[in-house]
């Protein structure tokens, strides 16, 4: 793939448009201009999901990568891909390349101090999958530019957005020797990541809160954890600790501790990485494994929510709300995200309405689909414990089955928080209920004392 780049880091990914458009991508004197349907900036899940979807519907887009390797990936990330977003792969394509690239399929497994929150026997929702980036990335770069109608411009950071009437119409983009090339289209789509310079240059409403955790983590190879190749998880409440099998037959192992463990973590990563897995009731086998690479880490997570649409611009993914990675949420709300914008705007950009139309559908869509998953993993992320209502909620979904599987539709983010409480807290209030009589009821009856006369 990397050899396929042309002079400008621009890869042409065989569009299927009239050959004299072709040089509406030169650029000359610091100068270019270029008309497209959409403009996306960053070729990663979220810009490369939207350009495709856009591409199959017959918009011709530019997807913009400030990288000029088509192998970049994320370095830091958990990779784990929940079941809500495994429709959106299918629908790419994407999963069954995964699979041949050695992709694992599993359900997560959640210890709590009340037990272990286990798959059910008969789930409702399909499992989620876990890939790593290194792999990932690269494949679904390659996915895109193999669409007609997408153009794959490498090496070329967004510095200035153009705008016409109060609407974003275009973007700046430099090259490393400075050369400058401006790209117009109807709709410019930021997909660049948590620190999205697109949200910035736009100055769309955006939300901050501050996380009240840190993360670490690495790629181990050594025995398979007793879970394999189920992801499991570790509640310590407020601690979170975590393995992830994956490809190449690699665990990636990660921990969020709350902030006062900083210290240690900073002193020596591998080991207190080590030693806080190893610490952890029924630990996966990472003293028996050896790292393989580096022991990464994130010390500022705070979470950024952006208004998803103004004028002329819509944002995807991390761009559009970068929440707590420690519900492992990231990776699939890029791909659904990304598939909700592409679905709502392809009708605005074929003409067949306005594009203030396609930009409120998505709107609306994103605020229906995200606002309740938002808000319970935002007020999670400050690293305070539990609280009624969730010990409530996980405790009864270690003592039922049928209570484990509402909690892995909302878990997998299946179902949002209203389905989960209208459906859920009636079913733990009569599990605990039970379990508390059940409880009572096998203990021992303890003779009267007797009473002086």
């Amino acid at each position: 793939m990397a050899d396929s780049a042309q002079a400008g880091g621009i890869i042409a990914g065989a569009p299927d448009h009239d050959p004299a458009s072709a040089s509406a991508t030169q650029v000359e004197n610091g100068t270019g201009a270029a008309g497209y349907d959409a403009a996306i900036v960053g070729a990663s899940l979220a810009g490369c999901t939207t350009a495709i979807l856009l591409a199959r519907a017959g918009a011709r887009v530019a997807l913009v990568e400030q990288r000029p390797d088509a192998n970049a990936f994320k370095r830091i990330c958990t990779h784990y891909i929940q079941s809500s977003a495994i429709p959106t792969l299918e629908r790419l394509g994407l999963l069954e390349r995964m699979m041949q690239v050695g992709a694992l399929r599993g359900r997560p497994r959640l210890w709590t101090r009340w037990g272990w929150i286990e798959p059910p026997a008969r789930s409702s929702v399909p499992m989620g999958v876990n890939l790593r980036r290194e792999r990932l990335d690269p494949l679904i770069r390659q996915l895109a530019t193999e669409t007609p109608g997408v153009e794959l411009i490498l090496g070329h950071a967004v510095r200035e957005l153009v705008r016409e009437g109060g609407s974003v119409c275009g973007v700046q983009a430099r090259d490393p020797q400075g050369e400058t090339l401006t790209l117009r289209a109807r709709l410019i789509v930021g997909a660049d990541g948590r620190d999205s310079r697109v949200a910035k240059l736009a100055e769309v409403p955006t939300r901050t809160k501050r996380h009240g955790r840190f993360a670490y983590g690495g790629y181990f190879e050594g025995p398979r954890p007793v879970t394999h190749p189920d992801p499991a998880l570790w509640l310590l409440d407020p601690d979170m600790v975590a393995a992830f099998p994956t490809d190449s037959d690699l665990t990636f192992y990660a921990v969020m501790p709350s902030m006062e463990r900083l210290p240690e973590f900073r002193a020596d990563p591998e080991a207190a990485l080590k030693a806080m897995v190893a610490s952890v009731p029924e630990a996966p086998p990472i003293l028996a494994s050896r790292l393989v690479g580096e022991v990464t880490g994130k010390i500022d997570m705070t979470t950024v929510t952006h208004t998803p649409t103004a004028p002329g611009l819509a944002l995807a993914g991390d761009a559009a709300g970068a929440l707590d990675p420690l519900w492992g949420i990231g990776c699939g709300f890029a791909f659904q995200s990304a598939e909700w914008l592409a679905d709502s705007v392809a009708p605005a950009l074929l003409g067949a309405e306005s594009l203030e139309q396609g930009l409120e559908r998505y709107r609306r869509r994103y605020g229906r689909r995200l606002r309740g998953h938002t808000a319970m993993i935002t007020g999670y992320s400050s690293a305070r414990k539990l609280d009624r209502g969730e010990r409530l909620l996980f405790s009864a979904a270690t003592r039922d089955e049928r209570m484990a599987r509402t909690f892995e539709a909302f878990g997998s983010r299946n179902i949002g928080p209203t389905r989960m409480m209208v459906s859920g807290v009636p079913r733990a209030v009569f599990v605990n209920a039970r379990y508390a009589l059940s409880r009572r009821a096998s203990q021992p009856v303890r003779p009267a004392e007797s009473r002086s006369a």
